[in-house]
């Protein structure tokens, strides 16, 4: 009986990783791993991972009724740009502007509505707003356990070692 394969380790994972450094930017952990790979070390065997993590949320502006209208007028307009465009398609000769335009008009008309019954459904508990993200406030560079202490070993050598390196 033929030994079954081991399935695929996943893209995003190590079998035993172990911390090589904490780094407090991502610039200086993507450096160590840089010059390992000048080194020659197998860089395939690191990651680079985000540790804890916050969201912030930048506030870009005040959200008003008139503001609700164009952002849903807009969106409706390239939805409505897109509908136009297929229909036109298969409209009569000379018709093809037509159908774009009817598309635009119609789709400003349902986005406005839209965006204005979305925004009075708030009650006003959100006049803001907003783009997030999720970030890392620290890198940590993994490295195959096997592989640590060479790691190790070649970071020491690095010039201008960033803060965090072992």
């Amino acid at each position: 009986m033929a030994p079954t394969a081991r399935p695929p380790r996943p893209v995003l994972a190590l079998d035993y990783p172990m911390s090589l450094g904490v780094f407090d930017k991502y610039d200086d952990a993507q450096r160590a791993v840089d010059y390992l790979s000048d080194q020659e070390f197998p860089v395939e065997n690191c990651m680079i991972v985000g540790t804890e993590l916050k969201q912030v949320e930048r506030v870009t502006g005040r959200l008003t009724y008139a503001r609700a209208a164009l952002a849903g007028a807009a969106s409706g307009a390239w939805m409505g740009l897109f509908v136009g465009l297929l229909l036109g398609m298969f409209s009569p000769n000379g018709r093809w502007f037509a159908a774009v335009l009817t598309g635009i008009l119609i789709g400003v008309v349902f986005g406005m509505t839209m965006g204005l019954a979305g925004y009075a459904a708030t009650g006003g508990r959100r006049d803001f707003t907003s783009v997030s993200q999720v970030v890392a406030t620290r890198y940590e560079v993994l490295v195959e356990h096997k592989l640590l202490a060479r790691a190790q070993e070649l970071l020491q050598g690095m010039p201008n070692r960033a803060q965090g390196a072992p």
